[in-house]
């Protein structure tokens, strides 16, 4: 049976420059069943799930809702719940965590502060403190969206949890669903797709030692696309692992060509050009889709700048 999945496999899509784009994420439990549109079809309340959506409209904050793996019972008195709160920027990345019995004090929170990495509010409005477990692991099983994300996500979050990998959520929607079993890495917020129980474990211990593992990497989630796969080329070009020693700085033109500067802590800076083609042949983007030609980030080329060409 082909699936989306199976035809981006075979034709050997490439990964990088196709994560979510959000300089925070905001994740809200709620157990049981989610449908497409989960902040909406699901037991949280879709007057709630609706005023999230549009509180976080153009803030850069994303809302998604987790769960624990496992099998998901039809309940709706949910007690308490977690959330979770990470700003994903090098320089300033924070992961927070708080427990809630009305989710409906999300809407208190500013969620352009948030944005811009200041979570103050979240402190206040509902107790948060920092994330000072393991690092955390968000895997797309949203099988209303799509069904790969159940049928190899689902089984991916459950060996994890079952072989002790502490911080295994289920999460509602990455995107990507032809690279399932997709991922969110916190506090780092990289992506990850065609994942398997080994290579997640080999990132977070990468993540426990500060390092970034690029392969299987889509890219960071704090850059749009193009810097996603700028910043990946250059972490390739260079061998650098460390979690914030990249940023991008600038991005310039447009769709279907663009320049990106990336830049390293240390003062190094790279231009990277870096052009959206078209993955042929045509392939499903989703199972149950018209076939189509989803959109792909190449790098064409990477080039250090040095101190002359900064100056001119």
């Amino acid at each position: 049976m082909s699936t989306c999945t199976s035809a981006s496999r075979h034709f050997a899509e490439p990964l990088a420059g196709t994560a979510p784009t959000a300089r925070t994420w905001l994740l809200l439990e709620q157990p049981g069943p989610w449908g497409v549109r989960a902040l909406t079809s699901s037991h949280l309340d879709p007057v709630l799930g609706r005023a999230l959506e549009a509180a976080a409209e153009g803030t850069g904050v994303r809302v998604a809702l987790i769960r624990r793996p496992g099998r998901h019972a039809d309940c709706r008195d949910v007690r308490e719940r977690q959330v979770y709160v990470a700003h994903t920027v090098p320089g300033n990345a924070w992961l927070r965590e708080a427990t809630t019995t009305d989710p409906g004090t999300l809407l208190d929170l500013d969620f352009t502060a948030l944005g811009m990495g200041d979570h103050r509010t979240f402190d206040a409005v509902l107790g948060g403190r920092p994330h000072i477990g393991d690092p955390l692991a968000f895997i797309c099983t949203n099988g209303k969206r799509d069904r790969c994300c159940a049928l190899l996500g689902r089984p991916l979050a459950a060996e994890l949890s079952a072989s002790g990998v502490r911080g295994t959520w289920e999460v509602t929607h990455l995107g990507g669903h032809r690279f399932s079993p997709t991922l969110l890495v916190l506090p780092f917020g990289y992506v990850y797709g065609r994942a398997e129980a080994q290579h997640v474990k080999e990132v977070l211990r990468g993540v426990r030692e500060g390092r970034i593992v690029t392969e299987g990497c889509r890219g960071a989630s704090a850059w749009e696309r193009p810097g996603q796969a700028a910043e990946l080329a250059v972490r390739a070009a260079t061998g650098e692992e460390a979690s914030d020693a990249l940023a991008v700085i600038r991005t310039e033109g447009a769709a279907p060509h663009w320049d990106v500067t990336v830049a390293h802590a240390d003062g190094r800076r790279w231009s990277v050009a870096v052009a959206q083609g078209a993955s042929l042949p045509p392939r499903q983007e989703s199972c149950g889709s018209a076939l189509g030609s989803p959109a792909r980030m190449d790098v064409v080329a990477v080039r250090e700048l040095f101190p002359a060409v900064l100056a001119g």
